[in-house]
């Protein structure tokens, strides 16, 4: 009992000393027991509270047509456009999306998406909008001239600002110079160029052969076409990956000069996801091995002037993702860390969801069941989920976390006419996770060290009030 309470001390003094200490401290986690079973809980994302875990039948295509007619007039909204095409599958994958052979299926679901934005158009009126992403999938997959015209849709429907974010996922083993002019003859402004990792073997593993020098000529590419906004997706916990090749990674990365860095952290779920079940698990990384990477990573962004922003992204200090962290204005979506600050997001394509101010919608992931509504003249929605005043509080306390990595509990509860000591059993909860290092808590000031940023998931979960101990649905807590 003594040897745990002294390697606690140790952990909690590292913390106060250096806050970011280097790769070479990490071993002091290994000597923390109780800090490894936080490494390895199955925790949310948190990309939305209530979690996509929550969503049922009962919200359809008949509410969404009633949230939908109920927006104010002059609110802004934001667009997801979601493409569930690739050419080839990456094993870690966890999205919904389909290898299509041929351009059949793809053309196909083009006049699919126009007739669903034309349906919500009618609905909307013609609306301003704030952010436009193009997720996937692989949204490139579309020939340019069915990129224009979905573009040309989205545009009459929609009246976009002048500065307005306009985004899209990228796979550079696909992309040709001719698509990148594509994009930018359409306005986009950001481009995200899926990479995951450098190493040969990893790449094999994983399905994703991608040279170095395929990711930079499309990187030259985009800038040269006027795209200047460059962000990368990077991924630890990745089979054969260990804490010196991640770090060759992230140093060839480097080398592209991209605006942000995102680094994210695998989620084996093979239950959900029955390709995942390719990898050799033998070859995955352990929760203590998965924390030793991702912090090692990130010494080596930070030393080279990247700015930590929330749980996984990286930016330039000038890049407005930085900037809005500064100020506390952060937002979390599906999509990620955004600058967006739209309260609605519209989204269209089999599987989008939405967030309207009453609550959550998705459409069917199901291609048959999407191509059915659409050719119908119905809404896709399949489920969805209506806000509580108490889910509004929960989501707004635990975005301040995954955004700010503190937070100040009264001045929230006082924000939602609320009063803090509701949270009373969730505060002791905290205490139990400062006691082992996670968190710092003042009476209802609550902060996360840097030291402990990949563990800020199992700070949220005390204020999830869904979920379970047992709850399997999710990814490892880091």
């Amino acid at each position: 009992m003594r040897g745990s309470i002294e390697r606690r001390k140790s952990w909690r003094s590292l913390i106060s000393v250096n806050p970011a200490p280097t790769k070479y401290e990490i071993i002091a986690l290994q000597m923390l027991p109780d800090l490894l079973k936080y490494l390895n809980r199955r925790i949310p994302r948190y990309t939305s509270y209530p979690t996509a875990a929550q969503f049922g039948p009962e919200i359809d295509a008949r509410a969404y047509a009633r949230w939908l007619a109920g927006l104010p007039a002059a609110a802004p909204v934001s667009v997801y456009v979601h493409v569930p095409f690739c050419a080839e599958l990456c094993l870690y994958c966890g999205c919904h999306t389909t290898v299509a052979r041929h351009y059949a299926p793809v053309e196909a679901y083009v006049e699919l998406l126009l007739r669903e934005i034309a349906l919500v158009g009618c609905v909307l009126g013609r609306r301003s909008a704030t952010h436009l992403h193009w997720g996937g999938g692989s949204p490139t997959i579309l020939a340019p001239r069915d990129f224009r015209r979905v573009m040309a849709a989205l545009r009459a429907t929609f009246a976009f600002a002048s500065d307005a974010e306009l985004a899209i996922e990228i796979d550079p083993r696909t992309v040709t110079e001719e698509y990148v002019g594509a994009l930018a003859e359409t306005g986009i402004t950001r481009a995200s160029l899926g990479v995951q990792d450098f190493n040969a073997r990893v790449q094999t593993a994983v399905n994703r052969l991608q040279s170095f020098e395929q990711t930079a000529r499309v990187a030259d590419w985009l800038r040269v076409a006027g795209i200047g906004s460059v962000n990368l997706d990077l991924m630890y916990g990745l089979p054969y990956q260990n804490v010196a090749s991640v770090e060759t990674t992230v140093r060839r990365a480097l080398a592209l000069d991209a605006d942000r860095i995102a680094l994210f952290g695998y989620a084996h779920v093979p239950w959900m996801k029955r390709h995942q079940r390719l990898i050799p698990e033998h070859a995955l990384p352990g929760g203590d091995q998965r924390f030793e990477q991702s912090r090692a990573a990130a010494d080596v962004l930070v030393g080279a002037g990247y700015v930590p922003v929330g749980l996984d992204h990286f930016a330039k200090t000038d890049d407005p993702l930085a900037q809005q962290q500064r100020a506390g204005r952060l937002h979390r979506n599906f999509q990620g860390y955004t600058t967006d600050e739209s309260g609605t997001l519209i989204g269209f394509g089999a599987s989008a969801i939405g967030t309207l101010p009453e609550g959550y919608v998705q459409n069917t992931p199901s291609a048959v069941a999407y191509r059915a509504a659409i050719a119908a003249g119905q809404l896709a929605t399949a489920r969805g989920c209506a806000l509580t005043e108490e889910d509004r509080l929960r989501r707004d306390v635990i975005e301040r976390l995954m955004c700010d990595l503190k937070l100040d509990l009264a001045e929230r509860c006082e924000a939602h006419y609320s009063d803090a000591d509701r949270f009373a059993a969730e505060l002791s909860k905290l205490d139990v996770l400062a006691d082992d290092g996670l968190l710092e808590r003042a009476g209802h000031k609550i902060s996360i060290p840097e030291r402990a940023r990949p563990l800020v998931r199992t700070v949220c979960a005390v204020f999830d009030a869904y979920l379970s101990d047992d709850d399997r649905r999710f990814s490892r807590a880091s």
